[in-house]
């Protein structure tokens, strides 16, 4: 796996594209991540969003989700990883093995 830095750019008709390696693309996937405490309406909402934005969001992952898979990317030892997510006024662990 390859960590690319990269930029949203805006094309002429509006739309945000991704610059990386002096290349621009359109973007057609994504993952959309979200606070913890959003309920599956505000999800379903969120991901609905994106469909009319052209998108085609394979996934809603809540942000302690996000930030342990972030997390285990960097790492190849075998470890129990736990991400607290303190913001929101909410309390929100998320454990990987």
């Amino acid at each position: 796996m390859q960590t690319v830095s990269f930029q949203i750019v805006r094309t002429s008709n509006g739309d945000s594209w991704v610059e990386a390696h002096n290349k621009i693309s359109p973007v057609k996937n994504t993952v959309v991540t979200v606070s913890a405490y959003f309920n599956d309406l505000q999800r379903q909402a969120t991901k609905d969003t994106g469909q009319i934005a052209a998108l085609n969001v394979l996934r809603v992952v809540s942000k302690p989700t996000a930030d342990a898979f972030a997390y285990d990317l960097q790492k190849t030892n075998d470890k129990i990883i736990a991400v607290y997510d303190l913001g929101g006024g909410t309390f929100d662990i998320f454990i990987q093995f």
